[in-house]
């Protein structure tokens, strides 16, 4: 008799299983890094290939190229962003010595002619007003502590984010210059794993990975570079560390609002009233772009649901961070293709007899 084959099996998958866990363990570190290049090498791809054209079909001039290009896009903006704050350093200081003094001025008469909520914020402006400052000083006096560890801590990370984009940005010129032998493995891995269905879906994570790159990023670009366009007409100070502060919250999905709603408030405060009403208006048509603009973009990238890419979009931003932008809509929409797939397969000779004779 032929000894069990149970045994052999069970070995066999428990050792694969550990060899899988060991791998994931060692390149843990650089998983992040990986998953970003991966997206923006997927996105990017039809550019490089543009690029490429215009070069002479010379691949290593446009992987120059596109490496200039996510350095500028990575390192510009944290660049810009800090030397900002370095020079304007005693400017911002000098704002948090006068908040402690700082009174409000009666609220304007336009806002309690204000729908649903006019008459309660100008009560609660008016409450602000009489009251002084003073009492919301001493109640944000204890989180003072935690908010200069957060700072402080968000500093010390600094060196560790820029590794993490120099480590993204070189595997990202690792995936540009072998881009195609990266995507024949993974058409292939798919067609193992599940036939031509998987081939299908690698192909359509790659386009939903293309379309929510186009939607999200194209509609965050459009709003902060309107948005920082009118903070600087309205005359609001560091307009360019804001316009970059308002593309990181629209990439979040949180939109250009916590940045101009502040400049409103400022702006009548310093008694720029006209400049202010223009940016709320500003500011409600930037806010719109969300609902309309994006759906848009994602829909037209891949054929699929508006509603699925958004939500995959959303629910992986708060399940994955930032990389959940992306890897939100890429699993929902294979989950969603193999699901339909599935169901539109051709019914055996049984069932067609028996929907044929109920």
């Amino acid at each position: 008799m032929e000894p069990p084959e149970l045994t052999r099996t069970t070995l066999g998958v428990l050792f694969v299983g550990a060899l899988i866990a060991g791998s994931f363990w060692i390149l843990w570190p650089f998983l992040p890094a990986v998953v970003w290049a991966t997206t923006l090498v997927v996105a990017t791809w039809p550019i490089m290939l543009r690029v490429q054209r215009r070069l002479w079909n010379k691949r290593a001039l446009a992987v120059a190229v596109m490496t200039v290009a996510l350095l500028l896009i990575f390192m510009l903006p944290l660049w810009l962003a800090i030397a900002t704050i370095t020079r304007h350093f005693d400017r911002i200081a000098g704002w948090a010595e006068l908040l402690a003094h700082f009174h409000l001025p009666p609220p304007p008469h336009w806002l309690t002619g204000l729908p649903f909520f006019g008459e309660q914020a100008a009560l609660v402006w008016a409450n602000a007003a009489a009251n002084g400052i003073e009492p919301l000083v001493k109640q944000a006096a204890p989180y003072a502590g935690g908010a200069a560890a957060w700072f402080i801590s968000a500093l010390g990370g600094f060196g560790v984010l820029f590794v993490q984009f120099l480590l993204t940005v070189l595997i990202a010129v690792i995936l540009y210059g072998s881009g195609e032998h990266a995507a024949s493995l993974a058409r292939r891995f798919g067609r193992r794993l599940a036939g031509e269905r998987g081939e299908q879906s690698v192909l359509l994570a790659g386009q939903a990975i293309r379309s929510v790159a186009v939607g999200v990023v194209a509609t965050a670009v459009g709003q902060s570079v309107l948005g920082g366009l009118g903070l600087g007409l309205a005359g609001v100070p560091f307009a360019t560390v804001l316009t970059a502060v308002m593309f990181m919250l629209c990439i979040a999905q949180l939109g250009p609002l916590p940045v101009l709603v502040p400049a409103v408030v400022w702006l009548y405060w310093t008694g720029e009233s006209v400049w202010g009403t223009l940016l709320v208006i500003w500011s409600v048509l930037l806010s719109t772009m969300d609902s309309i603009v994006r759906p848009l973009l994602i829909r037209k990238g891949a054929h699929l649901p508006v509603l699925l890419l958004l939500a995959g979009v959303i629910g992986g931003l708060i399940a994955f961070g930032m990389v959940g932008i992306f890897l939100g809509p890429v699993v929902l929409a294979v989950a969603y293709t193999l699901l339909m797939s599935w169901m539109a397969e051709a019914n055996t000779p049984d069932e067609e007899a028996s929907a044929s004779h109920p």
